[in-house]
């Protein structure tokens, strides 16, 4: 179980226009690829690599942005 099929993940697998099983393989690579135990490891990755930042303004603790030009 990913996580994927509830909450903040179905909206961004919908704004990418992928189905919800694309959506688990590619979570699900990610975490074999990078030996990430879970989701959460696998944002902090993206932290520490400076694929995303914190977002900036009013946005609540925890809200991303990705880097221009990553995809």
């Amino acid at each position: 179980m990913t996580g994927i099929e509830g909450g903040a993940g179905v909206r961004d697998r919908r704004h990418l226009h992928v189905s919800l099983s694309t959506a688990k393989t590619h979570v699900g690579r990610l975490l074999m690829k990078l030996g990430a135990p879970d989701r959460a490891q696998l944002v902090i990755a993206a932290y520490e690599t400076g694929l995303v930042r914190p977002a900036h303004g009013a946005d609540p603790p925890g809200t991303v942005q990705a880097v221009e030009g990553g995809t």
